[in-house]
């Protein structure tokens, strides 16, 4: 092999969703973004523009100084799959066919052409100008994405998502700067999609609303697991499976399910935003538990056939972070480690690595962490970005050092407060991790039904994770190790719940939300488990500090926090987006670094909630 000369890479995903860009420097993870924080539209797909920009700002380079430029899937081959499916279910299929060609023969078919006469424009180039562009396999983007930045000098590694060219499931092994690929299962038999359908089946939106049927599950009884075993999914003892395609509409409509799937489970899909039902939840239990069951039969023959003791997980299946918990308290591996940015997003970071170290052998090290700085890897803004922005929105605030500011912030949480937090580099992948969050007591009783219904706009039972100082995760958590990207979910401490009475043992559904469950009501879901994430100092000092200064004074080492943004809109990213959201819910102080404002203080802004409509619910 050649020895490496490529000094930056500059990865990308797009045209799918989750569009993103993610920027190398000598193997060195340098700048990482989704496209929706810019565009302020989520999961946005199109080509990320403003996220190859921060990118290549945050590296002080060009893009005509960028060595190599890699997509993150092969179009051609995906292509291939679409035409053979259609083929395959001719003539059913006509109508999907007939709407799904023009964008192909428009601009995917000629997806190579389509990059470069975008790149050259955002560099105002020739194309000839333009680094090589190189393109590597969906789901080896996702296996490098979750390999590579690992701490593991060795590991298996399982993908898992909705589809890819053909793929839907792929096992590797990595080793050093090598991945392996061992086995894979194709095209339409997916457990992303298998997920996704009961998403579209009980009312919400696919490939956004997937965290809510998680979140419903523990509110039902998994009534019909059978009927999925014995009807939809054909389970072997070794975690593989084939669908039964009769019930699913994805290869041949323009929908997830069809009328055999409605027979099945007794009427049809719920339409979005009515009342959920027993059913919906009861359902929602049902799927969550064969994810599970599949995730954790995948993961047991993973550990059979290559004897790994660390485990690596990508795809957006991945970020089912209740089956990740599964995985882990199995103890077949001695630890697993998941892609923050699981998803689409995080094939922009997997493309680049896919070119570092297989195309051109760079060197990985490992040193007992992983590479990924806690996934802060976003924009940041100095204090005279800060102000000239606040100034520009009529913004009321004053200056703190962090030796007054930390401890008035833990007085107001205590008080039952919530406040917006926004510091350092912005987050890559879904959850917001202590730079763009909004944070609350998790003591109080009253702070999840307040989060959800007066600040996020969304529906109530949904939960709320805690960050938790990572010296203190066992003091309040059943976990004895890092969680640090909130991807685990684990049972809340035994001595900190609150046995239910007699009457409340009998509640169904939604009733269950109004019960106390524990010290932390708050983040400690209907099931006694929360998805947690640790505080590290070395990542995140003043989010740890915070904490800290919280637990000094309350000896409660946890915050509630939820991710900077109402229902539909994507996380924040300049202290202008913050200021507005701020100022368009009933949040009641403002953080953008050491710029302190409260609600109280602000010029009242005339009531109309029209700007609703700029976000589409998800």
């Amino acid at each position: 092999m050649n020895p490496v000369q490529s000094k930056k890479i500059l990865g990308i995903s797009a045209y799918y969703h989750d569009s993103a860009a993610a920027l190398l420097e000598n193997g060195c993870i340098v700048a990482a973004a989704q496209e929706e924080r810019f565009s302020r539209k989520k999961h946005d797909a199109r080509f990320p523009a403003s996220a190859i920009s921060y990118c290549l700002d945050e590296a002080g380079t060009s893009l005509t100084d960028v060595d190599q430029i890699v997509f993150y899937d092969k179009p051609l081959v995906k292509f291939e799959r679409l035409l053979e499916t259609y083929l395959s279910y001719a003539p059913k299929g006509l109508r999907s066919f007939i709407a799904a060609m023009p964008i192909w023969l428009k601009e995917k078919l000629y997806l190579k052409s389509t990059l470069k006469r975008e790149l050259a424009a955002l560099a105002q180039c020739q194309i000839k100008e333009l680094p090589t562009l190189l393109f590597a396999e969906h789901h080896q983007s996702h296996a490098a994405s979750a390999f590579f930045p690992s701490p593991f000098e060795k590991a298996a590694v399982l993908c898992l998502d909705g589809v890819g060219e053909w793929a839907t499931t792929s096992a590797w092994v990595g080793e050093g700067n090598k991945l392996t690929p061992l086995w894979e299962i194709d095209f339409p038999h997916s457990l992303g999609l298998l997920y996704s359908a009961f998403t579209y089946y009980t009312g919400f939106k696919v490939n956004s609303g997937e965290y809510k049927l998680m979140g419903l599950a523990p509110y039902g009884k998994p009534r019909y697991v059978d009927v999925i075993l014995d009807e939809l999914v054909d389970l072997k003892n070794d975690g593989t499976f084939r669908l039964d395609m009769r019930y699913f509409n994805y290869c041949t409509g323009l929908t997830m399910t069809n009328h055999n799937f409605d027979t099945l489970f007794g009427g049809p899909p719920r339409r979005p935003e009515t009342a959920i039902s027993q059913r919906e939840m009861d359902i929602a239990a049902s799927i969550q538990a064969v994810t599970e069951e599949v995730v954790l039969r995948l993961a047991r023959t993973l550990q059979d056939e290559t004897g790994e003791q660390y485990l690596c997980l990508a795809g957006g299946v991945a970020l089912n972070c209740v089956a990740n918990g599964k995985v882990l308290r199995d103890g077949r591996f001695k630890d697993i480690w998941i892609q923050p940015a699981a998803g689409d997003a995080g094939g922009a970071l997997g493309a680049a690595l896919v070119a570092w170290h297989e195309y051109n052998g760079g060197a990985r090290e490992v040193n007992g962490a992983d590479s990924m700085r806690g996934a802060y890897l976003g924009p940041k803004f100095d204090g005279d970005e800060i102000r000239q922005q606040l100034d520009a929105m009529g913004a009321q605030y004053t200056q703190l050092t962090d030796e007054s500011l930390m401890p008035r912030l833990a007085e107001l949480l205590d008080g039952g407060n919530v406040i917006g937090w926004f510091q350092n580099r912005m987050e890559f992948g879904p959850r917001a991790l202590g730079a763009r969050s909004i944070i609350g007591d998790p003591r109080s009783e009253k702070m999840q039904s307040v989060m959800n219904l007066k600040i996020k706009y969304r529906e109530s039972f949904r939960p709320f994770a805690p960050s938790v100082l990572a010296e203190r995760v066992s003091d309040f958590f059943e976990l004895d190790r890092r969680s640090p990207y909130m991807l685990i979910v684990a049972p809340v401490k035994k001595d900190l719940l609150i046995p239910m009475t007699e009457e409340q043992e009998t509640l169904f559904g939604i009733d269950k939300l109004h019960v106390k469950r524990s010290e932390l009501p708050a983040v400690t879901h209907v099931d006694y488990s929360a998805r947690v994430q640790s505080v590290h100092s070395e990542t995140n000092p003043r989010y740890h500090e915070l904490l800290r200064t919280f637990s000094e004074r309350t000896d409660c080492g946890v915050l509630v926090n939820t991710s900077f943004n109402v229902r539909g809109e994507p996380i924040v990213c300049t202290p202008s987006d913050a200021y507005r959201c701020f100022m368009r819910t009933e949040m009641d102080y403002l953080v953008i670094e050491n710029v302190f404002m409260s609600k109280a203080e602000q010029t009242p802004w005339k009531k109309d909630d029209s700007w609703m409509d700029e976000f589409e619910l998800d």
